[in-house]
């Protein structure tokens, strides 16, 4: 039997527009109840990168989770909303403030939901995860579809990062500094958490520089849903122009059988993938995978190189990057923020969570000298 994804048009953030693609989707599927159990403790997890507003395209849009609340509210489930935004360098955003600028705050009040901090932890297999994962019963992820510098794809899978509590992302951004190995820590929280829901909030995408500030919003006019997200991001990879396993954990959890990666094998229920969106995906510098031949890749890989570098007129001089750096080694100086590349690992949290899009990408000689 394929595993079902279900993918409507919606061309606007409108909450009746919304609300009715949302539910569209999930019927398609078999309805709330089949996924979630009747008067259950349900967490919601949206992507909440930082405090910006959901018109930037760095957020899920709180319309797209006010439908989700209103589904399980439906079915008298008791319902928590919750993230771990931005925590770099033993700083941690203040959680409230982005809940008020997401507009995730105002929704929660007018649909009755329970706003959440991921303050307190448990320790699961090798993470500490948020404890409300044992209050609750079902897990439902709302994600954005964005690019991402390090893993390519920001989808499903990638957004249950931010279940991970307090300033441990920094250490596993310091540990697990290579695109495969971090991509193994994010297959392991999926495999871990395993939402029984998943939610993209594809009306207003991120091309580009993503996750952050950096990137570009581009108009794709869709909601996907499913159980599978190792499956809806192989299809979230093909509407940005590249293959599943282009994207590592869509790699690394097939091999584990975590997920289907080939499309053929998922049954699209609403829209053709044809028919959503056409046109070249802009895809981060960082990713050469449309470029070259893998065998050429695996050669050259240790060659090829991208720093963090800054933009001095953009900068507002907010010491974000500071804060974000896993490895300590920005600082502030008189002419602005300076780099110490001799330790920078290149993960790209300054240009994550950098609120001017001042971090631009500086190339390895190399790297120049064959165009990439």
């Amino acid at each position: 039997m394929k595993t079902e994804a279900a993918l409507i048009k919606c061309d606007s953030y409108d909450r009746n527009k919304v609300f009715s693609a949302v539910k569209k989707a999930v019927d398609s599927l078999g309805g709330v109840q089949k996924i979630i159990r009747p008067q259950s403790r349900v967490l919601v997890k949206p992507n909440l990168l930082m405090a910006v507003d959901p018109a930037s395209g760095v957020v899920t849009h709180p319309e797209v989770v006010r439908s989700v609340i209103r589904l399980l509210k439906e079915q008298g489930c008791q319902v928590f909303v919750g993230d771990g935004p931005s925590v770099w360098g033993g700083h941690i955003e203040n959680v409230q403030d982005v809940y008020k600028q997401t507009g995730i705050l105002a929704v929660a009040e007018e649909e009755g939901a329970e706003l959440v901090d991921f303050d307190k932890r448990r320790w699961r297999e090798n993470y500490p995860l948020t404890r409300w994962l044992d209050h609750c019963e079902h897990l439902v992820n709302v994600p954005k579809f964005k690019t991402h510098g390090l893993t390519l794809l920001t989808g499903a899978v990638k957004n249950l990062f931010g279940l991970v509590s307090g300033t441990y992302k920094t250490e596993i951004h310091k540990k697990f500094d290579k695109t495969d190995d971090f991509a193994k820590v994010l297959v392991d929280i999926y495999q871990d958490a395993r939402p029984g829901l998943t939610i993209i909030d594809g009306i207003l995408s991120m091309e580009g520089e993503g996750p952050g500030t950096s990137g570009k919003t581009r108009r794709t006019n869709f909601i996907m849903a499913g159980s599978d997200c190792v499956a809806l991001d192989s299809l979230l990879a093909v509407l940005m122009g590249i293959g599943p396993m282009d994207v590592p954990t869509n790699r690394i959890a097939r091999d584990r059988g975590l997920g289907v990666t080939d499309i053929a094998e998922i049954k699209i229920l609403g829209e053709e993938l044809k028919d959503v969106f056409s046109g070249d995906f802009l895809l981060p510098q960082t990713s050469i995978r449309k470029r070259i031949p893998q065998p050429i890749i695996n050669l050259l890989k240790r060659f090829i190189k991208y720093y963090p570098s800054v933009d001095r007129i953009r900068c507002i001089k907010c010491s974000a990057c500071i804060k974000a750096c896993p490895s300590k080694v920005i600082s502030m100086q008189k002419k602005g923020i300076v780099f110490d590349y001799s330790g920078c690992i290149a993960c790209f949290c300054c240009q994550e969570v950098c609120p001017a899009a001042a971090i631009t990408l500086k190339k390895s000689i190399f790297t120049k000298i064959v165009g990439l």
